[in-house]
């Protein structure tokens, strides 16, 4: 069951990484923030497929972290925009 909803969530994935590597500029931030939420999500599913709670611990950083890059790659961007 697990599983087949990671599988679904590979075309928005796949959609994120298109617009966050050939967007433009002003959306690049909003497709890397989009893919940090989606990435928290497919950890927490492998996490609840393989029953190891320490991928939840990933997740719950990456989810830290996420912000954290949306915030240092705008900052970086900003001389271009």
């Amino acid at each position: 069951m697990y599983w087949m909803t990671i599988f679904a969530l590979l075309p928005p994935l796949l959609a994120g990484v298109a617009r966050a590597s050939r967007g433009p500029l002003r959306t690049r931030p909003l497709a890397i923030q989009f893919l940090g939420s989606l990435v928290t999500v497919v950890f927490v599913l492998i996490a609840l497929a393989m029953q190891q709670p320490s991928y939840i611990d990933l997740a719950l950083t990456l989810s830290l972290l996420s912000l954290a890059g949306t915030l240092v790659y705008a900052f970086y961007m900003e001389r271009w925009l």
